[in-house]
């Protein structure tokens, strides 16, 4: 049996007199999510009754609305892919990501992304819906990843993400031993010339921020924690290289691949408040076996 996604509330007495259409845009439900409510299949209820966006609720209605069903597009198929799942419920997935698994298709890899796995286990429980990938990892970086279960769900984390309160700590190895204990880098970043994938600090590019502080010193690398103000491609990955420490195993930006076959980042944790619930919420994940293994190879210093 399928499920949609629903939501209900009872109406107070400080609420009671709004319009439907009034009351669901305090509740951050868009326009255009309304509109497809109407036309695409949804439905508004007050006490088990259809009703238009017009009524006037009244204390101790029980207001249900109904999203129309979602359909994965057609380039997404379900996948029976193994899910790691740090955490679940009606409205959200928090996930470990493993390294090498693409977040959405590319033409490169058309297929094994994250998405096409998520498609498939929400056909397995029965659940109408498509991918809503909040956070994205690049196809080497490994860790958490934040996935909302429905269109409305993903708009609030966007505006959550706009306003900076989906917080993400990633750790890294960066080649080379760092002067000092920790540092912001603030240098804009966009595309590189004649190329599609890489990016590069530049003067026209758009604002990014990264935080870092060292964990501990190694032989010819450290182990560095990071923190984003802001979300661009490659972001960390480039401003490592432009500090002059480029991320073990990430051969784009230039980062030795002797130890590593893939850029040595992972996001270890997130925090973010629930956009129902209203209580904050952390996950973490522990760094993945390749790079533990290079911990425990390489003495400290």
């Amino acid at each position: 049996m399928t499920s949609r996604f629903t939501l209900k509330w009872v109406i107070e007495n400080e609420q009671a007199g709004l319009l439907i259409k009034d009351f669901l845009k305090n509740e951050e439900i868009s326009r255009t999510a309304l509109t497809d409510i109407k036309f695409k299949g949804g439905s508004i209820q007050v006490n088990k009754e259809e009703v238009n966006v017009r009524y006037k609720l009244r204390e101790g209605d029980v207001l249900t609305v109904m999203f129309p069903a979602e359909h994965p597009s057609v380039g997404v198929l379900g996948e029976d892919i193994p899910l790691t799942i740090l955490f679940e419920d009606e409205y959200l997935l928090v996930v470990c990501k493993p390294p090498g698994m693409n977040t959405i298709p590319s033409r490169e890899h058309p297929s094994g992304s994250l998405a096409h796995a998520l498609v498939g286990y929400y056909q397995r429980i029965g659940l109408e819906a498509t991918s809503h990938i909040v956070t994205r990892l690049d196809r080497d970086t490994s860790g958490i990843v934040l996935i909302a279960k429905h269109r409305h769900v993903h708009h609030l984390f966007s505006k959550m993400q706009q306003s900076g309160l989906v917080k993400r700590t990633y750790e890294a190895f960066a080649a080379g031993l760092f002067a000092g204990e920790n540092g912001t880098i603030v240098e804009p970043i966009g595309r590189k010339e004649d190329s599609i994938i890489e990016r590069e600090v530049r003067d026209d590019g758009q604002y990014a921020c990264t935080h870092y502080r060292v964990l501990k010193r190694y032989r010819t690398y450290t182990h560095i924690e990071l923190q984003l103000e802001t979300g661009r491609t490659h972001q960390i990955r480039v401003h490592m290289s432009y500090l002059g420490h480029p991320l073990l195993g990430d051969d784009l930006y230039g980062g030795d691949t002797t130890m590593m076959n893939r850029q040595a980042l992972h996001c270890r944790k997130i925090i973010f408040t629930h956009p129902f619930l209203g209580k904050e919420m952390t996950f973490e994940a522990p760094l993945p076996k390749d790079m533990w293994d290079i911990l425990e190879a390489d003495p400290l210093l």
